[in-house]
C-alpha cells in the first residue's frame, strides 16, 4: 500500500474507487499533489499504450 500524506488523502478520496485502487496499486509515496498527478499521468499513458 502506498504512503499517502494527510494533505493528499482528501484529494485521493475524491477519485472513483477503481481509480483510487489503481493509484494505490502503484505503491509509490504520495506526498504532494504533483506526486498524485504524476501517478495519474502514468496510468493514462499506460491506457494509451
Amino acid at each position: 500500500m502506498a504512503e499517502v500524506s494527510p494533505q493528499i488523502r482528501s484529494r485521493l478520496n475524491t477519485l472513483s474507487p477503481e481509480l483510487r485502487a489503481a493509484v494505490l496499486a502503484k505503491d509509490v509515496p504520495l506526498r504532494t499533489l504533483g506526486d498524485l498527478i504524476g501517478v495519474l499521468d502514468q496510468l493514462i499513458r499506460e491506457q494509451d499504450a
